[in-house]
């Protein structure tokens, strides 16, 4: 059977596919994203596809694809990058990876946060530039997690892992918003708050949610609005549930202190893109998950979805739809 891999993988991955013997790989053998040139006429009569979040899987490739295509297999825990309608219709199994890389995006979380909260970035370079001269009180001073409330939005598995980390810092309280209260938030103390709640009375409001048409958009001028000055915003979910344009102005107006990102929209965010000149947001190019256990499971795992797609048996991870 024909497989598309649209991308190098971590060799665990290709390792598992070689030895199942039953596919011939046809690889896009580049770090960079496929062009979609080459993605059409990769997926051609293909009968598996494994793909990465940067690969618009639509209407288009998958009648590239034709009757032969079983299973699309996506290295990522997101999958708002495939046209699910159409997949549905055309009755192909989806695998993905959840769960795995659950640990390292909400490690991640953290960090970002405290780089933040304490400045670190800036602090780098005024060591590198010369600013630092002699002691004193109030510079690089930011904001500490003891004593503090946080906001999550979104306590799935991401959202609940950042709150387990975050509450050893001396939190005072935990709030959470979401579509339903969850049992399992009570092992952080989690309080089950209206959006506007966590939104007005937290210290720091972290974005763990999925993007769905509800949280397109959702972080915008009206939100930051309701937010304390000091508070520090932190989103390593999608770019998309974020306002950018509003997200600079409450940043350079002094609205919000601070803000961390792990994504964006576009990705890259181009290197003129406003929020880039200002030094009290950091942006990361979307590294959750980047570390080097991490991606290999998540190539195991994504390899393992893919054989079982075109065998026809259960697959590890399949997404339900």
């Amino acid at each position: 059977m024909k497989v598309f891999i649209t991308r190098r993988i971590p060799q665990e991955g290709m390792k598992i596919l070689s030895q199942a013997g039953v596919c011939k790989v046809s690889l896009w053998d580049s770090d960079e994203p496929v062009p979609r040139a080459e993605l059409l006429k990769g997926v051609e009569g293909a009968h598996g596809l494994l793909c990465l979040l940067s690969d618009k899987i639509d209407t288009e490739v998958l009648e590239a694809a034709g009757p032969n295509l079983k299973v699309i297999s996506t290295l990522s825990v997101g999958f708002d990058h495939m046209a699910m309608d159409e997949i549905k219709k055309r009755g192909v199994r989806v695998g993905y990876t959840p769960d795995v890389l659950t640990d390292a995006t909400a490690e991640l979380t953290v960090a970002l946060l405290l780089a933040t909260a304490r400045r670190l970035p800036e602090g780098v370079v005024e060591v590198k530039n010369g600013g630092w001269s002699t002691w004193k009180p109030l510079w690089l001073c930011g904001y500490g997690l003891s004593g503090s409330t946080v906001g999550v939005i979104g306590l799935g598995r991401i959202g609940m892992a950042i709150a387990r980390r975050l509450k050893p810092f001396g939190v005072k309280r935990l709030l959470y918003s979401g579509r339903t209260a969850k049992s399992y938030a009570a092992e952080v103390e989690g309080e089950y708050v209206p959006l506007d709640t966590l939104v007005s009375e937290s210290d720091f409001v972290v974005v763990s949610c999925a993007l769905t048409p509800e949280t397109q958009g959702l972080c915008n001028k009206d939100f930051f609005s309701k937010m304390k000055n000091t508070a520090v915003f932190i989103n390593t979910s999608r770019g998309a549930v974020v306002n950018q344009e509003d997200l600079y102005q409450a940043l350079s107006s002094g609205q919000i202190a601070c803000a961390g990102l792990d994504v964006t929209t576009p990705e890259p965010l181009p290197t003129d893109h406003p929020l880039l000149t200002l030094k009290n947001c950091v942006v990361l190019p979307h590294i959750g998950s980047a570390t080097y256990s991490t991606r290999g499971i998540m190539a195991e795992l994504s390899a393992n979805n893919l054989l079982a797609g075109l065998q026809g048996t259960d697959m590890p991870s399949e997404l339900k739809f």
